[in-house]
């Protein structure tokens, strides 16, 4: 199970510090994947949720621990370009294909086999543990959650 910091989060949302460099890359060197939001504007790539905030840092493009957010059609034009990094666009759409095939699913839709469930904490339709992954405001508390879950399965099989 990957676990994928919700745009640099751990413990819970910070609106003020998320997609910042200094909070991605903490999140980053703790060791988690992290969802960020792009936009490009004027040929240059800004991290921002509701609009572009700070320019991000060009090595992002070399991390293959970040999900790039497209936050705008310019952003998935550009991104388009490489097949290295993995990037995704979607609003409300209750799926969305990334860049390396993987369902990106809207909070509380159903959720597919193998796909990424997104913020399961606002609630999701289906079996959490089946996904290929969780991105998440509470990285720590889903990785517990789940940890657990394998050690009653381990035990379960133990006793058979």
């Amino acid at each position: 199970m990957l676990f994928i910091s919700h745009r640099g989060n751990l413990d819970e949302p910070q609106p003020d510090l998320e997609n910042t460099p200094e909070y991605i890359e903490f999140a980053l060197w703790e060791g988690w994947d992290v969802e960020v939001d792009v936009w490009l504007v004027n040929n240059e790539l800004h991290l921002g949720h509701d609009y572009p905030i700070v320019k991000m840092p060009e090595w992002y493009l070399d991390n293959n621990n970040l999900w790039f957010h497209c936050k705008n059609v310019e952003a998935l034009q550009y991104f388009r370009r490489t097949s290295r990094i993995k990037y995704f666009w979607h609003q409300t759409d209750d799926y969305a294909l990334t860049s390396n095939k993987k369902l990106w699913t809207y909070p509380g839709k159903k959720l597919v086999t193998g796909a990424i469930a997104v913020l399961p904490e606002q609630g999701y339709d289906g079996n959490l543990w089946d996904c290929h992954a969780i991105c998440t405001d509470y990285v720590f508390k889903y990785k517990g959650d789940y940890e657990e879950y394998m050690r009653n399965i381990k035990r379960a099989t133990e006793k058979l």
